[in-house]
């Protein structure tokens, strides 16, 4: 584990192992409900949205309990980044101590729904202004047997009225968490939900969609055990794994800070990047991108010192970014990369394509011993003779791919958040 990602599991020690199940033993702490506005509803009757929405007691004591409390916190929690959801969201607690230096406030309640965030919607979380959103919800809908297309028509409406309060607010919309058909909620059902989400958020630009389910899940599509042990709630391990997921994704939409990075290019080395704009770069039709801080389609941008390929809202969306220079010598490529869950990008050494993914998750070097998911990698791509040697944090990927005589260097945008940082390059002299 790195310093970088030890700061999230020492904060993640103040949350509970374990999120409270949706169950009244764990969630009846109040022994009537708060009166006023915030009892539930006896009746759907003028309710926003579509679908399951609950009202066993326990629930309606903890909705009352949790809402009222919130209540009298709407001052000090103006311009927090909230989080939203059910009993995974509430099962982590004091989530800012989790991003060190970021205001945040926690807005989920243990069993809710989409509908049940909806109805919510403008006191818990409107109310705030806040700087951002994390919206994680949907698992019990599934378990409540709710269509996947009602309960993704339901985010929809939330994302509708986050974009109506300010369309500039980031919104990080996370897919459901893997769990299991002894929980019911099988396998097929999360990742068709999924689709719908994306669906949802494919015309909404605030929104980034975070693949948590490919974070989470085992080879059978359920949750695994070790990062939720009752298949369900993640523990510290899990939500640790689910901040290091986030912060990129902060750090990209203007949410968090990045990391400061002092770096400077060996002697040498040519950058090929300055940290500032995409000079240097174009796409191999169209115009150059001499001092702009983003391609046109926004695909590619350059944010703290970083060259991001953006989550694409149309989920897999092949484009290729390439130097204008071309490189007809022997040379020693060096960058660094960090990927999200599942991402999926590329570098391109004249012409052939060496993968560069989130190696664990989408392959095709998932064995790779010195890999740090979620962190910065090293590629390192070493042409000799019409040959690349290519590997990563010093581990061997490709050891002759066969290139051109000369040629451009290309980064590739599929799917997913890829970062690329420190990109330069040294010539042979001949």
């Amino acid at each position: 584990m790195t310093h970088r990602h030890l700061f999230l599991v020492l904060g993640a020690l103040g949350v509970l192992a374990l999120a409270p199940a949706a169950r009244p033993a764990d969630s009846a702490v109040a022994s009537s409900p708060t009166e006023g506005r915030f009892q539930i509803p006896a009746t759907d009757d003028g309710l926003p949205g579509a679908g399951p929405f609950r009202r066993e007691d326990w629930f309606q004591h903890l909705w009352a309990e949790r809402r009222a409390a919130w209540a009298s916190q709407v001052k000090q929690d103006q311009g927090a980044l909230v989080f939203l959801g059910d009993s995974i969201t509430q099962g982590w607690g004091d989530v800012g101590s989790s991003f060190p230096g970021l205001k945040t406030a926690n807005r989920g309640i243990s069993g809710d729904t989409s509908r049940g965030v909806l109805i919510r919607l403008q006191e818990d979380v409107v109310a705030l202004n806040p700087s951002g959103v994390v919206l994680l919800i949907g698992t019990n809908d599934i378990e409540l047997k709710a269509d996947p297309s009602v309960i993704a028509a339901n985010v929809k409406l939330i994302i509708t009225a986050l974009r109506q309060h300010n369309p500039a607010m980031p919104v990080v919309l996370c897919e459901v968490l893997p769990s299991s058909a002894t929980k019911n909620r099988p396998a097929q059902t999360v990742r068709r939900l999924n689709e719908l989400y994306m669906e949802a958020a494919s015309d909404e630009t605030q929104v980034t969609v975070l693949d948590t389910w490919s974070l989470f899940a085992n080879v059978h599509g359920d949750a695994k055990e070790e990062e939720m042990p009752d298949l369900l709630h993640p523990n510290l391990v899990g939500y640790a794994k689910w901040a290091s997921a986030l912060r990129p994704i902060f750090e990209t939409v203007g949410l968090a800070p990045a990391w400061p990075d002092e770096f400077i290019p060996e002697p040498g080395y040519e950058s090929l990047f300055d940290g500032h704009d995409l000079s240097g770069w174009g796409y191999a039709q169209g115009s150059k991108l001499w001092g702009k801080a983003a391609s046109d389609d926004g695909r590619y941008v350059v944010r703290n010192g970083r060259l991001i390929v953006i989550v694409s809202h149309k989920g897999q969306e092949n484009k290729i970014l390439w130097t204008t220079k071309r490189f007809p010598k022997d040379f020693v490529l060096k960058l660094d990369f960090r990927a999200s869950p599942n991402a999926d990008s590329g570098i391109f050494v004249r012409e052939p394509q060496l993968q560069c993914r989130d190696f664990m998750i989408a392959g095709p070097f998932a064995t790779l011993a010195h890999y740090r998911p979620l962190d910065w990698n090293e590629i390192i791509v070493a042409v000799r003779g019409g040959l690349a040697h290519c590997t990563c944090n010093g581990e061997v990927l490709v050891d002759a791919m066969p290139v051109p005589p000369t040629g451009a260097i290309g980064l590739e945008s599929d799917h997913g958040q890829v970062e690329y940082r420190h990109i330069r390059i040294h010539e042979a002299q001949r």
